[in-house]
């Protein structure tokens, strides 16, 4: 068993206005995302399948070509390998789900 308080995990800056919380299990990575209005996460690929929990604001993912709005609520599953980029389109907070654990995330 491990728990893990979020808020008192250091918040890491990723890209101009992203910024982040992880945790890793024994075969998972939680991301705790905190992206402000207008700020992107450029198009990439990795070899994990991701949850993408919008849990309030507006984002737009972009897959394929297609651009995905996501509300508050909605959770998209990616492929392992696909090609995606993501658009705050209003302040937005985003919890995503790993697996497997993303090696480049880690602290400890």
């Amino acid at each position: 068993m491990k728990l893990v308080d979020m808020n008192r995990l250091e918040m890491e800056n990723i890209l101009p206005g992203l910024k982040a919380r992880f945790v890793n299990s024994e075969n998972m990575t939680v991301a705790y995302w905190y992206m402000e209005a207008g700020s992107d996460f450029p198009l990439h690929d990795h070899c994990h399948e991701q949850l993408v929990n919008l849990v309030s604001g507006k984002v737009e993912v972009s897959v394929r070509g297609e651009k995905i709005p996501l509300d508050p609520g909605c959770l998209l599953v990616l492929a392992p390998g696909e090609p995606h980029a993501v658009h705050a389109v209003e302040k937005s907070f985003v919890i995503d789900v790993f697996y497997p654990i993303r090696e480049d995330y880690k602290k400890e």
